[in-house]
């Protein structure tokens, strides 16, 4: 069984980021990270991964078509248990709310500090171990 973790951003650079970011963790098969380019792609990629564990999904908020927060019920419908941590480089306390009213497990802000979502991450591989 697989960990998942599925990071949703219309930036083709984010995908490269994360990569270099998390390559031990990916490498060392700690867990599987996979990537959609917009909020459609990661419904569907949400509702395929079956067997495997859905550890966490991080989506950034403003994409074109459907933004993070139109996806985050939808995502919250398939996947009850399956954690949402918006990214936004707009992280006031309107969107903030809005977020966690929607069901989001917490918000964090662009530029990504990595340190802080590497250990959100441990906390959720522990919860699911």
């Amino acid at each position: 069984m697989s960990t998942y973790i599925l990071v949703v951003d219309d930036e083709p650079d984010v995908e490269h980021l994360f990569r270099q970011q998390f390559r031990r963790d990916i490498g060392s098969g700690r867990f599987v990270m996979e990537f959609a380019a917009s909020a459609p792609e990661a419904l569907e990629r949400t509702k395929a991964i079956a067997d495997p564990i859905l550890v966490l999904i991080l989506s950034d908020i403003n994409m074109p078509g459907m933004s993070g927060l139109e996806m985050l019920p939808k995502v919250k419908a398939a996947r009850p248990n399956g954690p949402v941590i918006m990214i936004t480089a707009y992280g006031d306390e309107a969107t903030r709310r809005k977020a966690a009213e929607l069901g989001a497990a917490g918000l964090l802000t662009k530029p990504t500090d990595f340190g802080l979502l590497r250990q959100e991450i441990d906390e959720r591989l522990k919860r699911a171990a």
